[in-house]
């Protein structure tokens, strides 16, 4: 089985070959997002083209998806043009093959689950901080989709509630506070020479930068434990390039410890293994499920 996966960002595009268990031939591109919907569709087939044959096709990506047909429901202004983009319909119809599309954080928390920190793992959520915080919800291994296929909108959790005011529906809410992005937002109004995660990490021993990362680790604590007394998982994963940050990692479940009631302190927080490739792991999991339930059907 030779499957073609894509993770379409809004920065770049990741590519690779799944086959014989394996990811091969992994190649990044620039999405060069503002170039619209359309401009990543035929990104798209140009990657598959380049790649030669295939039996299947998957692609995670930005934005709410209507998994059913591989529509995008939802995209915000990063990538204009993108809302209602029929990406699965599109490329089933250029390449005849079966294509699969989900979102990035649920394809990115299966190839977790399948193959990287939540291996074993039956119920889990996963979490990815970045320019926003991103989240999936997994009950009895499979991706909790709630009702019009968005569930795990984690990041517009309210938990300022006196910060919302009339006219900006996600003030107050937890990507505001928890994100790699505001991180490096508050931290330069005191040093604003550190533009990144990585630089701010590489300076943490400025004593007022030292302040805000501890500051910051409490709000990404505090969201977590509201997750956790809602869901009882077994375990959550954190994803994105900050929790590669020991310091990062060790603190939160510090402080997610002390905060949840006893009877959910036995739940494990991981950091996610796979990096970038986790979102390709998880489309070749699902593309490869639905090869297998196709040719179970019709083995002509």
């Amino acid at each position: 089985m030779r499957i073609i996966v894509l993770d379409i960002g809004g920065t770049s595009i990741k590519a690779a070959v799944y086959e014989n268990g394996s990811l091969i031939n992994l190649q990044e591109y620039e999405t060069d997002a503002q170039r619209g919907g359309k401009h990543i569709i035929e990104k798209t087939e140009e990657i598959v083209l380049l790649n030669g044959r295939c039996d299947g096709i998957g692609i995670s990506t930005a934005g709410q998806v209507d998994v059913t047909t591989g529509t995008v429901i939802h995209a915000n202004e990063n990538i204009p043009g993108y809302t209602g983009m029929q990406i699965g319909k599109i490329i089933r119809e250029r390449f005849r093959v079966p294509v699969e599309v989900d979102n990035d954080v649920n394809a990115a928390a299966l190839g977790e689950g399948v193959f990287g920190a939540g291996r074993n793992e039956r119920n889990y959520l996963c979490l990815t901080y970045g320019t926003g915080v991103g989240g999936a919800v997994v009950i009895d291994g499979r991706i909790y989709r709630g009702c019009s296929g968005s569930a795990g909108e984690f990041g517009s959790m309210i938990i300022h509630g006196e910060k919302v005011r009339a006219g900006r529906r996600i003030s107050g809410c937890y990507e505001d506070y928890a994100s790699t992005a505001a991180l490096v937002r508050k931290v330069q109004t005191v040093c604003p020479e550190l533009s990144s995660g990585r630089e701010i990490f590489l300076n943490m021993d400025i004593p007022e930068v030292k302040r805000i990362i501890d500051d910051w680790i409490c709000e990404i604590a505090h969201g977590l434990v509201s997750l956790v007394h809602i869901f009882n998982p077994e375990c959550i994963i954190l994803g994105g390039g900050v929790m590669n940050q020991t310091y990062v990692a060790d603190a939160v479940r510090k402080n997610v410890k002390e905060r949840v009631m006893h009877s959910f302190s036995n739940v494990r927080i991981r950091q996610a293994e796979l990096g970038n490739s986790a979102g390709l792991w998880g489309m070749a999991y699902l593309t490869a499920g639905k090869i297998r339930d196709i040719r179970l059907t019709d083995p002509q």
